[in-house]
């Protein structure tokens, strides 16, 4: 019998009879602030160093681009416009490159290879963050053509693929660092369209490319960001393109889905977005930004509430929970008979 007279004792009895429950948290705890002071730790240097972040025009590779260059790296900012080059220079440093990059065009490229190796010299690439993207099209399966599939698998895996593989013998100089943008969605098909399909590709080719390139000193991060407010999510462009599928399916597809189908869907869709969507991309870009500052950068980071409490979660539950979920995010078809 465990004495009660003294509070004091009769805790210390209780905590020392669960000794195994005590060694455990203390592990934890222990491992905690390991993990948070590794974590921690910088590399020196970034006046020395150069970081190629591609889709600056707007966005998470914008502030990126703005961030990095506040810290006193030299970073080269690849925009597809002009006006996007020329906005970003009038903001940042004169340390700060641009030079003008499409990501789906093997000549442009190169061009960009060649003016990167005449910044770098010997010294090589610090990094290179593969960042443009698109979505649309994005919608249901049935809606797509098989170019609505290659139009975003072209920026999103195919240029990712052919960027880094061009800039890996600058990266292999420096023993440098890729960080490839994927998303939640990377993880977690909701909607038809190539969007999806290209994140998945992201995920795999980095965890390959991580592998293949850890004996060269060359650490690859995967930043997985939730929703936020980026051209990415601009619901005016991705209800347009919408409407683009859904005026070109045959009569027969579009009886189907039911008269109100489209509307009931753009509402669904605003809604979802407009609950979810951050506007304060900086939780990106933070994550972003410390995948070439840190000693050790990790392997993933999940940006945004809804990555870490929600998506990422639910992408580890059993499939019909997240059918569940995504049905009442979106509208059925009325046209449900082989059901």
């Amino acid at each position: 019998m465990v004495s009660t007279d003294n509070p004091m004792t009769y805790l210390l009895e209780v905590i020392l009879s669960h000794l195994v429950l005590t060694s455990a948290l203390l592990l934890a705890a222990l491992t905690a602030a390991r993990w948070h002071i590794r974590d921690s730790y910088k590399v020196g240097g970034f006046s020395q160093k150069h970081v190629l972040v591609t889709g600056c025009d707007s966005g998470f590779g914008n502030l990126l681009a703005r961030q990095l260059d506040r810290k006193g790296f030299h970073v080269i900012a690849a925009c597809l416009t002009e006006k996007g080059a020329a906005d970003l220079a009038a903001e940042a440093s004169p340390r700060l490159k641009t030079l003008l990059l499409n990501v789906t065009d093997s000549e442009s490229i190169g061009r960009a290879v060649e003016f990167v190796s005449g910044e770098v010299g010997e010294r090589g690439l610090w990094g290179l963050v593969n960042n443009a993207g698109r979505s649309t099209p994005i919608g249901p399966t049935e809606w797509m053509q098989l170019e609505d599939f290659t139009k975003v698998l072209d920026v999103n895996l195919i240029g990712v693929i052919e960027v880094t593989l061009q800039f890996l013998p600058l990266l292999k100089k420096a023993q440098g660092r890729v960080v490839n943008v994927a998303s939640i969605l990377g993880r977690l098909s909701l909607t038809g369209g190539g969007y999806c399909l290209s994140k998945c590709g992201v995920e795999a080719f980095s965890d390959s490319l991580r592998r293949d390139m850890q004996h060269f000193g060359i650490k690859v991060s995967i930043i997985e960001p939730g929703f936020f407010k980026t051209g990415v999510t601009r619901l005016d462009l991705i209800e347009a393109d919408l409407r683009r599928l859904w005026t070109r399916l045959p009569q027969d597809v579009k009886a189907s889905y039911g008269a109100k189908y489209f509307e009931d869907y753009v509402k669904a869709q605003g809604f979802s977005m407009g609950i979810l969507c951050s506007p304060d991309i900086s939780k990106v870009t933070r994550c972003m930004e410390h995948a070439p500052t840190a000693y050790s950068p990790r392997t993933r980071y999940a940006a945004g509430w809804d990555a870490k409490l929600f998506w990422i979660p639910l992408s580890y539950m059993p499939s019909f929970v997240t059918d569940f979920v995504i049905s009442v995010l979106l509208p059925s078809p009325k046209d449900e008979r082989n059901i």
